[in-house]
């Protein structure tokens, strides 16, 4: 089965009907024109994503402890106790620093009662550790 023969419809383009030789000619420049530029918007995409195709890593499950993880290493981050993985350099900011173990401490008090032992005791460590580690870096 041909491909024009699976649609089951017909389409025309009537566009050309009432233009003169003139006008047909300037819009057929515009739409290749809109093509060349929309090939070369792409490259760039087109590059990046067999890039990422190539260096795909399979992704650790996602787990509330994986999340606190996540959290807790962006807190450390930003209290340079750990480079930052785009950078490569330890730098601090203690505002974000801040803000990430309070967000942190939030989360715990409204998750109490509601998490596996294993959980909440990383938890209480992981909030022990950062705000240990926020008064050794703000005095």
């Amino acid at each position: 089965m041909t491909e024009e023969e699976d649609k089951g419809y017909t389409v025309k383009d009537r566009r050309f009907l009432h233009m003169s030789e003139e006008e047909k000619a300037a819009l057929q420049k515009e739409e290749e024109a809109r093509k060349a530029a929309g090939a070369e918007e792409e490259a760039p995409r087109e590059e990046a994503e067999r890039g990422r195709a190539a260096s795909d890593v399979p992704l650790p499950e996602i787990t509330f402890s994986s999340f606190l993880f996540s959290l807790s290493t962006s807190a450390f981050v930003h209290l340079g106790a750990v480079a930052d993985p785009a950078t490569g350099e330890a730098d601090r900011n203690l505002p974000l620093a801040k803000q990430t173990i309070d967000l942190l401490g939030l989360l715990r008090e409204k998750t109490r009662n509601n998490l596996t032992k294993e959980e909440e005791d990383l938890f209480d460590h992981l909030l022990y550790d950062l705000r240990m580690r926020y008064i050794k870096e703000a005095h």
